[in-house]
């Protein structure tokens, strides 16, 4: 699991900013935000313009350096702080894995270029690449002088985790693989203008063809109706279909004309969580900018029943609940910092308080 987070340099955030998902209170109710000491979930909220939107994207800055899942085609424009092309961007991972504890840090220019990369695990240096020299544990990973040499210069911009993957045989408990798999399962998406997402996938797909070709239209149908409580009668697909239709009387028209920009997203939504048996952390930016109010609690206790880690960010405060997560569960994102409701105020929060009406009345200070 991720266990905690920093970058630096990163679009708006000029100084280090940190998120440490080992920092929880024990609150004994909505039990289930917390797994293995580790908050499993979250929402993010701050001001327009704050960084909720940046600071997921720089989460998922390991997916576009690691793997070869899906990336987003504009990531590296407007990469470093303020388009400065002298800073170097400053990446900070901590994951636990079967009790042990991965710190993998980095550095890229304002291309993507990979400038310094190290790991400890469990406070002991696996390998440290910078200014042209490396240092790597000669017992775990020996290599001869060449290699280490070239490894070292970097022309080709490779990752020293991504060769060590690659070129020694690896137990399935370890750490490597271990980190492997998780960052292969990161999702980040979101559905404004247009859908965009990173990781998990390697190809983009049609959602209503999905939906035909793995048979799951009378179960998109039984979705729509728990989640949102919208009744749709699909028509029963024939060979060949690529879109969903709707009988409204004796006609069949396309799902797509009928159906409002909410359930558009709701589609969307489906699609990620039939996928999301493979993930191991999601991030929904604005997730709910198209859904009623209640919907968006009801996408959220769905969301937060997986069992992979879940976040997303939103504006809207009717989720600011203990009827939902907790206030340790509850981020705010301003002024370059990140902190849980629980630390932004001297108040002691019990089940009983009104978060949304304590945070409408300026109690929480980041």
């Amino acid at each position: 699991m991720l266990a905690k987070f920093a970058v630096k340099n990163f679009r708006g955030f000029n100084n280090r900013i940190e998120l440490d998902l080992t920092r929880h209170s024990n609150y004994s109710f909505n039990t289930f935000a917390i797994k293995e000491g580790i908050i499993k979930n979250g929402i993010i909220y701050g001001p327009n313009g704050s960084g909720k939107t940046n600071f997921g994207l720089a989460i998922f800055d390991i997916v576009n350096h690691l793997s070869q899942k899906w990336k987003k085609q504009d990531y590296y424009v407007n990469f470093t702080f303020a388009g400065s092309q002298d800073l170097i961007v400053d990446f900070e991972y901590t994951f636990i894995f079967n009790g042990q504890t991965v710190d993998y840090a980095y550095g890229k220019d304002f291309m993507g270029i990979l400038r310094y990369e190290q790991m400890n695990v469990d406070g002991k240096q696996v390998f440290k690449r910078a200014n042209g020299i490396l240092n790597i544990d000669s017992n775990e990973y020996p290599m001869g002088d060449a290699i280490k040499h070239n490894l070292a210069d970097n022309a080709n911009n490779i990752s020293i985790v991504n060769f060590l993957l690659t070129s020694y045989p690896l137990s399935a408990d370890n750490y490597l693989i271990q980190l492997n798999k998780f960052v292969n399962g990161m999702l980040w998406f979101r559905c404004l203008e247009t859908r965009e997402f990173i990781g998990l996938e390697n190809t983009i797909t049609l959602l209503d063809e999905f939906i035909i070709s793995n048979n799951l239209v009378p179960d998109f149908k039984r979705f729509l109706l728990e989640i949102s409580g919208q009744k749709f009668e699909f028509a029963t697909p024939v060979k060949g279909d690529k879109n969903l239709f709707c009988v409204v009387g004796r006609k069949k028209i396309p799902f797509t004309l009928i159906s409002s920009t909410g359930t558009h997203a709701l589609e969307l939504l489906y699609f990620w969580t039939k996928r999301m048996s493979d993930a191991t952390f999601v991030f929904i930016d604005e997730f709910d900018a198209f859904y009623h109010f209640k919907l968006a609690f009801e996408v959220c206790k769905l969301l937060f029943g997986l069992d992979c880690q879940v976040f997303t960010s939103s504006h809207n405060t009717y989720l600011m609940t203990n009827d939902l997560l907790r206030p340790d569960c509850n981020f705010i994102v301003n002024d370059n910092k990140i902190k849980a409701l629980c630390d932004c105020t001297d108040k002691e929060l019990r089940f009983g308080h009104n978060i949304e009406k304590l945070f409408r009345g300026n109690t929480f200070t980041v």
